[in-house]
């Protein structure tokens, strides 16, 4: 995969925040709903576009390496007051 694959399958779904695997299944099927051929406004291309942009970004997802260090762990809580707090529950 290019970085700029990446990128336009971002794009495709309206991403702009982080987000989780939940979250970008919920924007695909809101997406693909509304594009989906059968539908009144539906448009084949675009559901095809929708469609691969949606797989791209979950293969890489759940692929995706995480470093197993505090940096990596505030980049992915940055809300968190400290690590501590957060694996005992403290923080939700």
């Amino acid at each position: 995969m290019k970085y700029s694959e990446f990128e336009k399958a971002v794009e495709t779904l309206g991403l702009c925040t982080k987000v989780n695997l939940r979250d970008l299944k919920l924007v695909y099927k809101e997406l693909s709903k509304e594009f989906h051929p059968d539908m009144p406004n539906g448009d084949s291309q675009k559901f095809d576009e929708i469609a691969k942009a949606y797989n791209l970004l979950k293969d890489f997802m759940e692929n995706y390496r995480f470093r197993l260090d505090e940096e990596e762990f505030l980049t992915q809580f940055p809300s968190v007051l400290s690590k501590e707090d957060w694996l005992s529950g403290k923080v939700q």
